[in-house]
């Protein structure tokens, strides 16, 4: 519950906070960012959605009409002109789309962690920490005298004991929160084979929410961290941060192989010590090229084939220090075998999951790598 406090005689009242509410633009805005992730970046048809939720909703009133609307996404710096390729006029979403749907997933992936006792990192090694976060929290025992907050931990005190007996416990005092400037190379895996959208199921969508999100997470709370984004299919390549709201599923097979490959030589180039791979993927490995430019290919079960090259790459990661962590969308007992062998010679790790939790365990993973140190 949110609250704001005021003065008052012997310390500090609190009263409830009414949070304001939304204005026509910004109820239309949330609703806009996840059509246009749903669209893969396409401006005319979310529009088309929007226009058809309206009629059926009653989004939009006399007062405030659709056409405001973009005429304000416009006016603000969201839609631009641009000339389509038959040579008519058209619009299309800006830069500052793409990263207000990146902040949009991360609210609704991230929004609902919070930071508990000395914060959601996770590590096996202890330590102080060296970089302000700006963050407050309680005092815990073990924590630095330097990084207590004098300010905040006499505030305190005024509210819990009043101006009359003044009085500084333990329970007063306020630290503010650091974390190791330890760094991080993560490479992001995107599975974007057909099978991300098979039997009408929309298993990409998530798949993007989440990577926006983890990207939105790095580059905004950890900026000397690097990720790189890849998507693999038949083959792997790597695209750029402005491409995930475009992300869309062809008519691959899944060539894990080749994905490992190329996150693995992304993250050569590297100079952190710590380094890793996450995988987002919907199904079993199903493809490899072969020397000779050909695909050999088998949807039919688990080709030993293929798994035993995905078990090669794996022992080869863990040999240079670089865990995998699966995430598999998931649940058949056979795909959970080969992920669990896949898992084992990489001695990383691996979620059999729904859609819906897979954000929330990416940023656990995330931050407990994050802190780890090598040493």
């Amino acid at each position: 519950m949110n609250q704001k406090s005021h003065k008052a005689r012997g310390g500090f009242q609190f009263t409830l906070y009414q949070e304001e509410s939304k204005t026509p633009f910004e109820k239309l805005f949330d609703i806009f960012k996840e059509l246009i992730t749903h669209t893969s970046g396409d401006l005319d048809e979310a529009l088309d959605w929007l226009e058809q939720l309206d009629q059926e909703y009653n989004l939009t009133s006399e007062d405030y009409t659709l056409d405001d609307f973009v005429e304000d996404l416009k006016k603000r710096g969201y839609i631009r002109e641009e000339i389509k390729p038959d040579g008519s006029l058209g619009q299309a979403i800006t830069a500052k789309t793409e990263r207000a749907i990146r902040k949009n997933a991360l609210n609704q992936i991230f929004g609902k962690i919070r930071k508990k006792g000395t914060g959601s990192h996770k590590t096996k090694s202890s330590g102080a920490g060296d970089e302000h976060t700006g963050d407050l929290r309680s005092f815990q025992f073990g924590d630095r005298l330097e990084n207590i907050n004098v300010t905040e931990s006499l505030k305190n005190a005024q509210v819990n004991h009043g101006f009359g007996d003044f009085s500084l416990t333990e329970d007063d005092l306020v630290v503010e929160d650091t974390h190791h400037k330890a760094q991080m190379s993560t490479a992001l895996m995107i599975d974007i084979s057909h099978s991300m959208i098979l039997y009408g199921e929309d298993r990409i969508t998530p798949a993007k929410k989440v990577a926006m999100a983890l990207a939105e997470l790095i580059t905004t709370r950890y900026p000397k961290d690097t990720l790189d984004i890849l998507v693999f299919g038949n083959d792997a390549w790597p695209i750029q941060l402005k491409e995930l709201p475009y992300l869309q599923v062809g008519p691959y097979h899944t060539n894990t192989v080749a994905g490992l490959q190329l996150a693995m030589d992304l993250l050569r180039r590297k100079r952190n010590t710590n380094k890793q791979i996450f995988m987002i993927t919907d199904g079993k490995p199903s493809c490899l090229r072969m020397p000779d430019g050909t695909y050999y290919k088998n949807s039919n079960g688990l080709d030993p084939f293929i798994t035993d090259k995905c078990y090669t790459m794996a022992a080869q990661a863990r040999k240079l220090h670089i865990p995998i962590t699966t995430f598999m969308i998931a649940r058949d007992a056979y795909l959970q075998t080969f992920v669990d062998t896949f898992t084992q010679s990489n001695r990383g790790k691996a979620f059999y999951t729904g859609l819906d939790d897979l954000g929330e365990m990416i940023f656990h993973d995330y931050e407990s790598n994050r802190k780890k140190r090598i040493r």
